[in-house]
């Protein structure tokens, strides 16, 4: 397998993606054509992974049933244009010549040996232990993402850029790409610099993110069912996470101020973030000027996430920690000077429909 791997890398290294890269002049940059064609592969099985079994579990066990998916439709081509052109190119053109230019670790060819970096020289322990080592590298990664995470909901101008993601009213296993790419570059970086501190080589890091991103696929579909009481509190679930996308409660403004881990929600629960036991509610965002993504293209919701980012990272409100909305002129707004019952519509969309098949205790997919 690993050999039909590597041949399918070779083929189309040299039969597309190297003529593609010369034809851009693109050609002879510190990153390896292969890392593209393996990224691409890579990107493929995932998309085959997220149709040919997530989807049809959301057909199967919908925690919401929609009249049509209109909504979804968006997030899918994210998704297509991170995988197959954004992601590539970003390994390429920025990650591989930054991990070469730190000194990443890998083979030294000129000494014939191998040269460590980060975790395997501080503990030599680990260059024996490269499967200990790799597990290690994730937990620390996973924890980076944690607080990255939290950051990104404290911070009002990360906020902006990030409520792009939070403004899908169907979230399903394509929404996990839906998002501001300022706010994709600005996590690519933090993690690849926690990355490149620890001593993980380009190819350990596209694993890493290739089973964080798979996860998060999975986490963000539109599923009833969890992982069970002993295992959701290891591990990010559908209905955990579903609760992080949950559309503000008027009455309980702080609830959905939770459950922000990527694959592991040990951290959730260690750092009391976790919430459990609550019944799958309505996602998206209240707020109008973020919850108006919904109505707008791919180009347009990238414009929408910077003009909100550009309205608060110039004011003192955007670096105020805490929960804002934004004004007509993209500024920050703190919700506690808001009555937060203005969110919310006395009647749900008209494309949004009960699920006949679903829980009792599932409510009616939105109401804004």
């Amino acid at each position: 397998m690993i050999e039909l791997w590597s041949q399918c890398v070779a083929w189309l290294t040299v039969h597309a993606v190297t003529p593609f890269l010369t034809l851009v002049h693109l050609d002879g940059l510190a990153g390896d054509p292969s890392e593209i064609a393996g990224a691409l592969l890579i990107a493929f099985v995932q998309v085959l992974i997220i149709g040919g079994v997530m989807r049809p579990l959301e057909s199967l066990v919908p925690a919401e049933r929609w009249a049509d998916r209109r909504y979804v439709r968006i997030d899918r081509t994210f998704t297509l244009v991170m995988l197959f052109g954004l992601n590539p190119l970003f390994a390429y053109l920025v990650l591989t010549p930054l991990a070469n230019a730190f000194g990443g670790g890998g083979i030294d060819v000129a000494a014939a040996e191998e040269t460590f970096s980060g975790l395997a020289r501080w503990v030599p322990w680990f260059q024996h232990h490269p499967y200990v080592l790799f597990g290690v590298y994730y937990l620390l990664y996973d924890f980076t993402y944690y607080w990255m995470h939290r950051t990104q909901h404290a911070i009002p101008w990360w906020w902006a850029l990030h409520s792009m993601h939070h403004s899908q009213r169907q979230m399903s296993c394509w929404t996990n790409d839906r998002g501001s790419y300022v706010d994709g570059f600005l996590q690519s970086m933090v993690l690849a610099t926690v990355g490149l501190v620890i001593g993980v080589d380009p190819e350990q890091f596209a694993l890493l993110m290739f089973i964080s991103e798979l996860v998060q696929n999975f986490s963000h579909t539109n599923v009833r069912f969890g992982f069970g009481r002993v295992f959701e509190r290891v591990f990010v679930d559908p209905k955990f996470h579903r609760l992080h996308h949950m559309i503000v409660d008027p009455d309980r403004p702080q609830l959905h101020d939770c459950n922000y881990g990527q694959v592991l929600s040990i951290w959730d629960v260690l750092f009391g973030t976790a919430l459990y036991g609550e019944p799958p509610r309505p996602t998206g965002v209240g707020d109008p000027m973020v919850d108006i993504d919904n109505e707008r293209g791919l180009v347009a919701m990238q414009w929408g996430a910077f003009r909100r980012f550009w309205g608060a990272v110039w004011t003192p409100a955007g670096w105020k920690l805490g929960d804002v909305a934004f004004d007509e002129h993209y500024r920050p707004v703190p919700t506690a000077h808001m009555d937060l019952h203005a969110f919310a519509h006395a009647a749900s969309p008209p494309d949004a429909v009960e699920d006949p098949g679903a829980d009792a205790d599932v409510p009616a997919p939105a109401t804004r």
